[in-house]
């Protein structure tokens, strides 16, 4: 099966500029393809997930991937999909982050051996002469069309910077750049990147007189439209240290069950008939389909080791099927803060729980409070010894949420 078969099967095809050249020339042989990452944050989240399951589909594929982090353009901001400006980051902010990018990438995608490229565009863009590229880049670029794409169209509204207006010309520049050192032809990305692609594989028809390819995957929606990766934590990072491998692994185990065999194509490399019978799958059977999911998705990125304790502690928390709960988020805290006593509210956000003492109210007048599995309806209620059951107590937001609080 073709690789643009596999994405087909899988989900991950939306556009392509040429779709029949494209499958001869990947017919052919090896194409070497990129994806951009904007190294906004130190972390990547479950939105970057789709394009780097199609970069790791690729390289299994035995094609040539590189995985561009944008040390350049992150100076700037992308407007895709923003209704404002974003915020300009320092040089050291930038550097920082990709650092964590990579480490992330690297659970995806075999860097050893020049099997896959990490690359920044900062080492061309940061060294741009800006008459020449006005020159050279800017004379292949209509103001009149790039208005015309959705991208602008939505910020003329609410204002357009003439710096982030720069961004299109140099994310196609990056792939043009591309093309020169690594004989780049393909660019995938998101389909709300869709402009900013084909207007690298037109720069490098116009300079190049080569042939290039663009493709584009669905945005990561719910079944009911909504953006997918968000919890009432707020994002669904990669990181452990922002999301721990068991609130990743809770994500997905609580996914929608019209979300199911989605994901399983999405996120996951188990092979299409085994996705379609999970799928197919139907009332308390569910169950198995979203373990199966939250398990390997979290062996993905965390590794297998990380994804059996959190279905330990799921099983711990939710099957009772053991009484073993090492594997909860805990937090630690001295005996002496016990004995002092510690607010109902307060107590919830200190474990994270909660993001404030107003959320924490909100939830209690909703009866959703748990202390060791009992409801509290006392909202001057204060830790004390007598909560402690073997040095430990259980704390419960909602109908999902836990987290063991240790006394030592």
């Amino acid at each position: 099966m073709s690789i643009i078969q596999t994405f087909k099967e899988r989900g991950f095809f939306q556009q392509v500029t040429h779709d029949e050249a494209l499958a001869q020339k990947i017919e052919q042989g090896s194409i070497c393809c990129y994806t951009g990452f904007d190294p906004t944050a130190d972390s990547l989240h479950v939105g970057h997930l789709i394009p780097m399951m199609g970069l790791a589909h690729l390289q299994r594929a035995g094609h040539r991937v590189i995985a561009l982090v944008g040390g350049g353009t992150a100076l700037i901001g992308d407007p895709s999909g923003k209704t404002e400006m974003r915020k300009i980051l320092t040089k050291e902010r930038i550097e920082t982050n990709i650092v964590g990018l990579k480490a992330q990438l690297s659970q995806f995608l075999d860097f050893s051996d020049g099997r896959a490229e990490l690359v920044n565009n900062a080492d061309w863009l940061c060294a741009l002469n800006y008459i020449d590229f006005l020159r050279d880049i800017g004379r292949h670029f209509s103001v009149n069309r790039m208005l015309s794409f959705e991208t602008y169209k939505i910020r003329m509204e609410t204002g357009l910077s003439f710096l982030e207006f720069n961004y299109q010309l140099l994310q196609a520049y990056d792939f043009l750049e591309l093309y020169r050192r690594y004989g780049c032809l393909l660019q995938m990305g998101g389909d709300d990147q869709w402009a900013n692609i084909i207007s690298g594989t037109d720069l490098i028809r116009r300079v190049e007189q080569v042939e290039a390819y663009g493709l584009t995957y669905p945005l990561l929606t719910t079944s009911s439209g909504k953006k997918m990766g968000k919890t009432e934590k707020g994002a669904v990072w990669l990181s452990s240290e922002k999301t721990s491998p068991y609130d990743y692994y809770q994500y997905w185990v609580n996914i929608d069950d019209a979300d199911v065999e989605k994901c399983l194509a999405f996120f996951t490399f188990l092979p299409m008939d085994e996705v379609k019978r999970l799928g197919a799958l139907q009332g308390a059977d569910i169950r198995e389909a979203k373990a199966r999911l939250a398990f390997e998705t979290t062996a993905l990125l965390h590794g297998e080791q990380q994804a059996q304790q959190a279905q330990e502690a799921a099983q711990a928390l939710f099957g009772r099927k053991t009484n073993n709960l090492e594997n909860v988020p805990t937090t630690t805290i001295a005996e002496a803060r016990v004995t002092e006593g510690i607010g109902l509210f307060e107590l919830f956000v200190e474990v994270q729980l909660c993001k404030s003492k107003g959320e924490a109210r909100r939830l209690f007048a909703q009866g959703g409070i748990y202390v060791n599995e009992a409801r509290v309806s006392d909202e001057n209620w204060r830790l004390a010894s007598e909560n402690l059951v073997q040095g430990s107590v259980l704390l419960r937001a909602g109908k999902k949420r836990y987290h063991r609080l240790m006394v030592e």
